[in-house]
């Protein structure tokens, strides 16, 4: 049987941000751990939703309708979104902040590989 995963365990192994690590499989999905500070591109995913759930800190997702109105949702820690597939969307975290991410395994964090961050596995 596999071991529990320590998810703070698996953060205080590495530094780098906006950059997630894979901590574990699940039914063709990538269960991932990312720490994350500033903003990051404006991007979506057109075959996916997208999953947050914050473990410390706060992220802000901004969105972008497709007729151009914006919003935002302010999360705090246990709390989670998910981002409809085809949504624009720009996580925002004023400090640093703890995120658990799940997609599907090979989905670009950017939503274009060419300019996505290579996931590894912790």
């Amino acid at each position: 049987m596999p071991a529990p995963i320590d998810l703070a365990g698996k953060l205080s192994a590495f530094s780098e941000r906006w950059s997630p690590k894979v901590v574990a499989d699940f039914n063709g999905h990538d269960v991932m751990v990312v720490k994350v500070q500033g903003e990051f591109v404006w991007h979506s995913h057109p075959d996916t939703d997208d999953f947050f759930l914050v473990l410390k800190g706060r992220l802000t997702i901004k969105l972008r309708e497709a007729d151009g109105v914006e919003s935002a949702v302010t999360l705090g820690p246990g709390q989670l979104y998910i981002v409809p597939k085809g949504v624009e969307h720009c996580p925002v975290a004023e400090e640093e902040t703890h995120l658990l991410l799940v997609e599907p395994t090979g989905t670009p964090n950017t939503g274009d590989p060419a300019t996505a961050a290579v996931k590894t596995r912790l």
